[in-house]
C-alpha cells in the first residue's frame, strides 16, 4: 500500500506529501504573485461595481445594480446607449489595429525570414528598437509628427484631405497609426516564429499541382503560419481594446474608448463604482469574444486534421 503512494522522480523516491511540498516551492511564488496582484484587485473591483457613489465621490457600501443599468443606457435622463457605443468603438478600433498589424507584419516577417542567417538578428533588432523608448515618449513624438506643421499634414493638405492649417492630430487616424506602430512587434514576433518553421516543399508541391498564388497561400502557407498569426492577433487585440494613453493623447475628445471612459470615472468624475462596472463589463465582453475565438479556432483545427 505504501508503494502506491510513492513516486519516483529522477531516481528519488517521493511520497505524496513530498511531491506536494516540491510543487508548492516551485509554483507557489507565481501563484501567490498572481493572487495578490491580479485576483484580489479584480475581486475588489467586482465588489465596488455593486456599490453606490456618495455626494462627494465616496464609496457607499450598499448593494445596487444602478451602475450596470447606467452602463446599458438607462440613466436619469432617459435611455442613452453611450457606453455600449464606446465598447463597440473600442472593439472596432482594436480590430482595425489588428488588421493593419497583420497587413504590415505579413511582408515584414517573410522578408526577415528570407534574410541570410547573419542578418536575421539585425532585422529583429530593428523591429524591437522602438521598445527601447518609453511608450509615452513615442506617443508624444507622434503628436509632433502629425501636427499641423509636419510634412505629413502638409501632404494631406496638398491632397485635399485636410483644410489648410489643420493637422492629422487629434483624429481617429492618428490613433490608428500610433496603435499599429506600437503593437506591430506583438504580432510580428509570434508570426515570425511560425514563418521560420514553414515547410516550403508544400508550397512548391501546391505550385506544381497548378494552384494559383491565392490558393497556394490559403492551403499550403496559411495553415503553417496560423498558430503564430492567431497568437499575435490575440496579443494585439486584448491590450488594444483597453488602450488608454494613445487615444487620450492623440484622439482627444474625438475618440472616447473603453480605457478613456474607465480612466475618466476613476479620475475627474470620481465615480469608482461606475468605473468598476465599466471595467467588469468590458472584461466580460472581451472574455466572451476570446471564448468564441477559441472555439472557432479549435473547430477549424479539428476539421483540418480530418
Amino acid at each position: 500500500m505504501q508503494g502506491k503512494n510513492r513516486k519516483f522522480k529522477f531516481g528519488e523516491q517521493l511520497t505524496a506529501k513530498g511531491e506536494l511540498i516540491r510543487s508548492a516551492l516551485i509554483s507557489g511564488p507565481g501563484i501567490g504573485w498572481v493572487t495578490v496582484f491580479l485576483l484580489v484587485p479584480l475581486v475588489f473591483i467586482l465588489l465596488i461595481s455593486f456599490c453606490g457613489r456618495g455626494t462627494y465621490g465616496e464609496i457607499e457600501w450598499q448593494f445596487t445594480l444602478e451602475n450596470f443599468k447606467r452602463f446599458i443606457g438607462f440613466g436619469s435622463f432617459g435611455f442613452d446607449p453611450l457606453y455600449p457605443k464606446i465598447i463597440l468603438r473600442s472593439f472596432l478600433m482594436a480590430g482595425g489595429t489588428v488588421l493593419f498589424c497583420v497587413l504590415a507584419a505579413m511582408p515584414l516577417t517573410f522578408f526577415i525570414a528570407g534574410l541570410p542567417r547573419n542578418r536575421k538578428l539585425l532585422g529583429l533588432m530593428l523591429l524591437l528598437i522602438p521598445f527601447w523608448t518609453n511608450m509615452l515618449i513615442r506617443t508624444y513624438a507622434w503628436q509632433v509628427l502629425l501636427s499641423s506643421n509636419s510634412w505629413f499634414s502638409k501632404v494631406a493638405v496638398a491632397l485635399g484631405f485636410l483644410e489648410p492649417g489643420e493637422g492629422l492630430y487629434p483624429s481617429a487616424f492618428a490613433v490608428f497609426l500610433a496603435m499599429t506602430a506600437n503593437y506591430l512587434p506583438f504580432l510580428a514576433l509570434p508570426l515570425y516564429a511560425s514563418v521560420e518553421k514553414v515547410d516550403w516543399s508544400l508550397v512548391d508541391a501546391a505550385k506544381d499541382l497548378g494552384a494559383n498564388g491565392w490558393r497556394v497561400f490559403r492551403h499550403a502557407l496559411l495553415p503553417q503560419i496560423k498558430p503564430g498569426l492567431s497568437a499575435g492577433m490575440l496579443l494585439v487585440f486584448i491590450p488594444a481594446t483597453g488602450e488608454f494613453v494613445i487615444p487620450n493623447l492623440l484622439g482627444g475628445s474625438k475618440t472616447m474608448l473603453l480605457g478613456s471612459a474607465i480612466g475618466m470615472q476613476f479620475g475627474q468624475s470620481r465615480d469608482w463604482p461606475f468605473g468598476s462596472a465599466i471595467a467588469c463589463l468590458g472584461m466580460l465582453t472581451v472574455m466572451i469574444g476570446l471564448w468564441v475565438f477559441a472555439r472557432t479556432a479549435g473547430e477549424e483545427g479539428r476539421e483540418s486534421m480530418l
